[in-house]
This record gives structure tokens, C-alpha cells and sequence, in this order.
């Protein structure tokens, strides 16, 4: 089952509400760097996360190198061929609430 797209005023918004987070993707993700004291903090942070997605059952993309963590939103099932969801909405807007 597909979910629906954002459209361009719901992605405008999304990104006015959360400016750290940026397009990617051609506009079909939203992506956003953190940097943490050291490499424990960034894991803290990431599992804190995870935690988090999991119970949204949205999970993200990441990349982790000692204490930077780079984060992708994208929902995988959104139209046809994927594209940003309400799921990376509510994600981002947790991850900003952890910080």
C-alpha cells in the first residue's frame, strides 16, 4: 500500500517548521547533519533515535563517523516511486525534540 506524497506546500512547511533539515534527493528526502562532542554522545543520540523510529516503525537512513551522525528521511512506499511522508514529518520533529 502506497502512503500519500507531501505535496509542495506540506514540504515547504515541514522544512520552514524544521530549517536545520534540508532537501535531498530531488526533493523526495530530507536530510540533516549533527555534531556531537565525541563519539559517545553521537551513539546516545542514535540510539535515543532509534528507539524513537522504531516505535514509529519509520526508520532513517544514517551514516555515523566518530561524533558526526547524518540523518536521511524518505519514505520508501510514498507514491509511485518513493518521496517525502507525514512518517518523516513526525520523525524529524522527534528528532528535533531529543536535541
Amino acid at each position: 500500500m502506497s502512503l500519500p506524497e507531501l505535496d509542495a506546500a506540506e514540504i515547504e512547511k515541514l522544512l520552514a517548521d524544521h530549517p536545520a533539515w534540508e532537501l535531498a534527493r530531488e526533493g523526495k528526502a530530507i536530510t540533516r547533519t549533527f555534531q556531537f562532542a565525541d563519539f559517545s554522545e553521537a551513539w546516545g543520540f542514535m540510539a535515543r533515535v532509534a528507539l524513537q523510529a522504531e516505535a514509529q516503525d519509520h526508520h532513517p537512513e544514517w551514516f555515523n563517523v566518530y561524533a558526526k551522525v547524518e540523518i536521511t528521511l524518505t519514505t520508501h512506499d510514498a507514491g509511485k516511486s518513493g518521496g517525502l511522508s507525514q512518517r518523516d514529518a513526525k520523525l524529524a520533529r522527534t528528532i528535533d525534540g531529543l536535541l
